[in-house]
């Protein structure tokens, strides 16, 4: 298999993406962004992800964007790291239901925190919008809480890429205005994660630590 080339900014989404190839001991390389620069709307990058977002990940047959369908393709590329339950229909399609909420509804509830632009053009309507935003995160992860997270993982006894993306979206919570103390659940499974070898290594590549 060639070598895998992903792009990624610091504290963005591809940071689950970015903790699946390493978890998945994959060969790979990774190209940080600058976002503070607009890197991402360079005509370069925007020739790799015309969407203008992070993250991407260069494969031999072409060019993947969007995180769940990343975490997918890693879990299924290299399946002896066992990052998803690829022999139980069911299961797998469980990991992908709560993939696509982390998705297309928390991390769109996040985005409203400082992405308002992308809906509207009024800044007292942004101003409203990032408002709504600590309420509107507390209710997502209550949501996971109580009604999808299984324990000890988010899947249960097996570890997945589920469990990469959801510590992503929990990195945001304090900058969102929520206390991660309220939901004991989702605030044990980040420090479990904080603490574990790979997820450091890759927090200090993406920080500039190492």
């Amino acid at each position: 298999m060639s070598v895998l080339t992903l792009y990624y900014a610091p504290n963005s989404c591809a940071l689950a993406s970015h903790l699946a190839l390493e978890h998945a001991g994959a060969d790979y390389v990774a190209v940080r962004l600058d976002f503070a620069s607009q890197q991402q709307r360079s005509a370069d990058y925007l020739r790799i992800n015309p969407k203008g977002r992070v993250p991407a990940l260069v494969t031999e047959r072409g060019i993947l964007t969007e995180t769940p369908a990343i975490l997918q393709y890693v879990a299924q590329r290299h399946p002896a790291a066992r990052l998803a339950p690829l022999d139980d229909a069911f299961a797998l399609a469980r990991m992908n239901a709560f993939n696509s909420y982390l998705c297309s509804t928390v991390h769109v509830a996040h985005a409203h925190n400082r992405r308002g632009y992308r809906w509207v053009d009024d800044a007292a309507a942004i101003a409203a919008m990032q408002a709504k935003v600590p309420h509107n995160m507390a209710e997502c992860i209550e949501l996971i809480e109580r009604e999808f997270f299984v324990g000890p993982w988010v899947l249960g006894e097996g570890f997945s890429v589920s469990d990469l993306y959801l510590f992503t979206i929990a990195q945001w919570l304090e900058g969102d205005g929520v206390d991660a103390a309220r939901f004991p659940k989702v605030a044990d499974h980040r420090a479990r994660l904080r603490a574990d070898p790979v997820v450091r290594k890759v927090i200090d590549i993406e920080s500039g630590a190492r």
